[in-house]
């Protein structure tokens, strides 16, 4: 994405709470311990979760689709869901998805996947609760207003009556991101991973916020891991390639 950072004094104890709430990614997918607790990630992240710019840039994602996408190292659902996946109840739900990533690791080609990625995101987007659906509602409209204040309260909303509802932590975690806030949205990943560890597009941006503060190496990790979820990713596989070849350097 490549937006320079201004740098400003930040506030110590904020930065100290942020880490003990994205500490505890480690656990949720293997490997994560060795990026997260790596030297050169700690500095740096205590720099850009205390000191990096606190300009609003971006919409919230909407609960039909995002209105404004971060970009393309972010993956964010798509705009038109189907629609039956969102009636399911909580055990077919999780049957659901169980099936859904299983398929979606053999689909053969990249349109097999795109529709099976899109049903996923419908079974994610389900709250399960007439006032977080319309709380969600009110988050589009905020976010469409580029009241970004309002949509981070509406949220906090949102989580505090669902706390297990994963799409509200994740559109949180993308404000965040654009916020440059990257302590808060580290912290807003990891519940989504305690409550989804397979969710590709939270271990995509775990990989962007690594690339961003400069761990291209632990970043390389991050995406593979979304890859190994979900093999036709747009735009990461690409990714892939030039970080490896950075990072690894060139087959010979």
């Amino acid at each position: 994405m490549g937006r320079a950072a201004g740098y400003r004094h930040g506030q110590p104890a904020a930065c100290s709470r942020a880490f003990e709430h994205f500490s505890g990614l480690l656990s949720l997918v293997p490997g994560l311990d060795s990026i997260l607790m790596a030297p050169r990630f700690l500095t740096a992240l205590a720099l850009a979760a205390a000191c990096l710019a606190p300009a609003f840039t971006a919409a919230a994602l909407a609960q039909t689709g995002p209105t404004i996408t971060p970009g393309p190292g972010w993956v964010t659902p798509p705009s038109d869901l189907p629609r039956d996946a969102r009636r399911s109840e909580r055990g077919e739900r999780t049957f659901n998805l169980d099936t859904l990533f299983d398929a979606l690791k053999i689909a053969p080609d990249a349109e097999s996947a795109k529709a099976i990625e899109d049903r996923i995101w419908s079974v994610w987007m389900v709250s399960g609760s007439d006032t977080c659906n319309l709380l969600m509602g009110r988050v589009k409209a905020a976010a469409d207003a580029k009241d970004y204040d309002l949509a981070i309260k509406l949220l906090d909303a949102i989580i505090a009556i669902k706390p297990d509802y994963v799409e509200a932590w994740n559109r949180r975690a993308t404000i965040y991101y654009m916020k440059n806030d990257y302590g808060r949205a580290l912290a807003d990943i990891r519940e989504v991973l305690t409550r989804e560890p397979r969710h590709f597009g939270a271990l995509s941006g775990l990989g962007l916020i690594l690339q961003e503060i400069g761990d291209d190496k632990h970043a390389l990790e991050a995406y593979r891991k979304a890859l190994a979820v979900d093999p036709h990713l747009e735009h990461i596989p690409d990714v892939v390639k030039a970080l490896r070849e950075k990072v690894e350097g060139r087959d010979i």
